[in-house]
């Protein structure tokens, strides 16, 4: 699956400019497994033969080459902890080289939540092994056993005399060696970790970053370039019928008009059309595009309304087409309960609006493209930008900028291939960029979601029958026409259900697909764990049981859990369940501690609520209580969230208790405020005014604890979401005995 390679005498050194002398390893990777629709883009990277490479030159320096994207999750923080902290590197000599888009990396699909879960090993090894080589290098100069040395800080020592040699004066000695078979790899210790699980280790590139020295993909200046914004179609799949070119370019400054090919679906990471205004800065394209006057064909999809479509929603899922989960007789459990309870929820459409919307500058020069964007897929906007634009894909460099956000928006490439197109067709660079409301009317969207379940209680106040019909329009229509029903989205807190009740269902209705549908931030774990966290709740008060006893109960007994002896497909986000399984305990454990946290089940002022949701999402485990406080005039804030995460081994400590207390803010957003509606199938809200987000005063004060675990790291960015709008609703219902089970809960006036 791996090995380790030495090239230190390969033409690979010239292209980073690196000294013959130096000490440079490649890493071959693990192939990635097949990652489902539902969690990444198309790319095949289990063809890939992927390398990472550490150097260590002469000057006692070492360069470690990230190979996935900085987008404020720390990432390009904590690959080089792994390395560092192994190799027994001084964090203070460590440079963070950024990966150019390459197939050489494997996936560098920068979501999912996997970069640390998928590439914590093989990193492992490069130090080790690295480390093991310098080691041999001065054992052999000192003419000592290697077992008498050790790495400290740059340097190799000599535990019985102190003498120390520093990694810079034995490169060329230990890239003469050979390299230590994989199975003679001595790892450190977890208690020997000088970097890996402290929360002290200075964040890569923070400064700068607070300075506003660093480059984002709206930063990117090259010489003699234009700037370029795109009308788009209002409506997905509508052609241009006419426009006024001669209007746009009397705007002083406007260069040229262009007119983008017109989108033929599906739409996978294509562009969607339209006209394209360059100009010599951004406020003279922006008056051009409003100068078009650009009329439209019409579409099929204008028959996209939002009400109705909400309607056609809970009818599908009357009739469901496709069973997910099947366990025992549901029916007859249904008919036979002394109670059985009902609900219906849902989740308007949503966008992933991260401070920095979609920006790329493109040069195509001498039959090449030198590219420069804010994204989280390198390899899937060089792939097509090559298919796209008929240039070799080795031909296509993707330079990686840091990303003011992503959330999963960033990894579809549409916005590059349009700077592609654009510079190829006039050689100059250019520069696309969205503004906020291209985003939001033009993005790719986070699917609206209806959801009806049911559940039997016997005499015993045990759950004996679990229903639950969903119907949402698919990732998979993104990819290909026509396709009505979610598949890889199941495995996402529908069917890993995890409660241990004798006879399951899930299944899901068509819902044919109006706009682009795309993966977000923890994707459709959002709509199901609202709907599953909030119906176990209600099951609780309909058994006159605690929230949080009602959890632990539902639970069951210890174990690991099968799905597929359930008759479901479940892909555990690309993993293996012996490596992560589906474990109770784990989620017992969050819940506990989580409860200590909050002090569960103390005395609350007189309008206050605390509410529990536990959700294991990303083969990680987060139980999250929210307390919220209603005022006299009947509007609710949330006061406070405790999270307990456990992510398996924490990496970087500090990066999970942000991207947990980011997580609260984000979801706070989805449960409040955000909500896209279409009528004839334009998106109606185009700005932050009316796709309203979380303000500072909305924010709670969030309180993360980590659970220590020996567990291989599990992931991060996402898993803090899911269960955040359950348990705000769940408290909700504690504070004024209302239930509400629609988002966001601003249509209800009590924000």
């Amino acid at each position: 699956m791996k090995h380790i390679e030495n090239v230190s005498r390969r033409g690979f050194l010239k292209t980073l400019g690196i000294s013959s002398t130096a000490l440079v390893l490649g890493v071959q990777l693990p192939s990635m497994l097949t990652i489902p629709k539902a969690l990444a883009g198309v790319i095949a990277a289990d063809k890939f033969s992927p390398n990472v490479y550490v150097q260590i030159g002469s000057d006692n320096m070492v360069s470690i080459v990230v190979h996935r994207s900085e987008m404020g999750q720390g990432i390009k923080t904590s690959i080089p902890m792994i390395v560092a902290d192994e190799l027994g590197a001084d964090w203070q000599k460590i440079t963070v080289v950024q990966g150019l888009g390459d197939k050489k990396y494997g996936s560098q699909n920068t979501d999912g939540s996997r970069s640390v879960r998928r590439f914590y090993q093989p990193l492992r090894e490069a130090g080790a092994a690295a480390r093991m080589m310098l080691q041999q290098a001065a054992a052999k100069q000192w003419q000592v056993d290697v077992s008498q040395t050790s790495a400290v800080n740059n340097t190799i020592v000599h535990e019985q005399t102190g003498r120390t040699l520093s990694f810079g004066s034995l490169v060329a000695i230990a890239s003469t060696l050979a390299l230590p078979a994989q199975s003679a790899l001595i790892l450190k210790d977890k208690k020997d970790f000088t970097l890996i699980g402290k929360s002290d280790v200075a964040l890569v590139d923070g400064e700068k970053i607070a300075i506003g020295a660093t480059t984002y993909g709206f930063d990117v200046e090259l010489d003699q370039m234009q700037y370029a914004v795109i009308a788009r179609p209002p409506v997905l799949g509508a052609k241009v019928k006419s426009f006024n070119s001669d209007a746009a370019k009397a705007i002083a400054g406007v260069i040229d008009v262009v007119q983008l090919p017109d989108l033929e679906e599906p739409a996978v990471f294509k562009p969607l059309g339209g006209v394209a205004v360059i100009a010599k800065n951004t406020w003279a394209a922006m008056k051009g595009r409003e100068a078009l006057a650009i009329q439209w064909h019409e579409s099929t999809h204008q028959s996209y309304n939002s009400d109705d479509y909400k309607k056609a929603l809970a009818k599908s899922c009357d009739n469901p087409a496709k069973v997910l989960r099947s366990k025992g007789d549901v029916s007859k459990a249904l008919v036979d309960a002394k109670q059985v309870i009902t609900a219906s929820y849902y989740v308007p459409e949503l966008i992933h609006v991260p401070m920095e919307p979609p920006a790329a500058a493109a040069h195509f020069h001498d039959g090449i493209f030198d590219i420069w964007a804010c994204t989280q897929t390198p390899q899937s906007a060089q792939s097509t930008v090559a298919q796209i634009t008929g240039i070799a894909p080795e031909n296509v460099n993707i330079n990686v900028t840091l990303l003011g956000g992503g959330f999963g928006r960033k990894s579809k490439p549409d916005f590059i291939v349009e700077a592609a197109i654009l510079s190829k067709q006039l050689n100059v660079p250019i520069k696309v960029m969205w503004t906020r409301e291209d985003e939001i009317q033009n993005g790719y969207y986070h699917a609206v979601s209806y959801q009806k379940l049911a559940a039997g209680i016997d005499e015993d106040g045990t759950v004996t029958a679990w229903q639950h019909h969903v119907a949402e329009p698919p990732i998979g229509s993104t990819f290909s026409q026509g396709e009505d029903l979610i598949g890889s989205e199941a495995d996402l807190g529908l069917i890993d259900m995890p409660y241990d009740i004798a006879n399951v269902s899930c299944a899901a209705g068509k819902a044919p697909a109006h706009t682009r549908i795309g993966w977000m931030r923890s994707v459709t774990n959002i709509n199901h764990v609202f709907a599953v966290s909030s119906f176990v709740d209600e099951l609780a008060q309909a058994k006159g049981l605690d929230s949080k006893d009602n959890l632990i109960a539902m639970l069951g007994a210890d174990r690991k859990i099968d799905f597929s002896k359930e008759q479901a497909k479940y892909g555990n986000y690309g993993e293996t369940l012996a490596k992560f399984p589906v474990d109770t305990a784990r989620m017992k454990a969050v819940i506990e501690k989580a409860s200590t946290m909050a002090k569960w089940g103390r005395k609350l002022p007189k309008g206050h609520g605390l509410g529990i949701a536990m959700h294991r999402s990303f083969v990680s485990y987060v139980a999250c209580i929210v307390e919220v406080s209603e005022n006299s005039d009947g509007k609710i804030k949330v006061d406070d969230v405790w999270m307990a995460v456990d992510c398996g081994l924490a990496v970087n400590p500090e990066r999970i208790r942000s991207q947990m207390e980011g997580a609260a803010i984000f979801a706070l957003s989805l449960t409040f405020f955000s909500e896209l509606t279409a009528k004839d199938g334009v998106i109606e809200q185009n700005n932050f005014d009316s796709y309203q987000v979380a303000r500072i005063a909305d924010t709670p004060t969030t309180h993360v604890e980590i659970i220590d675990s020996d567990a291989p790291p599990g992931g991060v960015g996402e898993p803090g979401v899911p269960p955040i709008a359950p348990a705000i609703c769940n408290a909700i219902f504690n504070a004024t005995g209302k239930r509400y089970r629609e988002l966001p809960l601003k249509k209800y006036g009590i924000v």
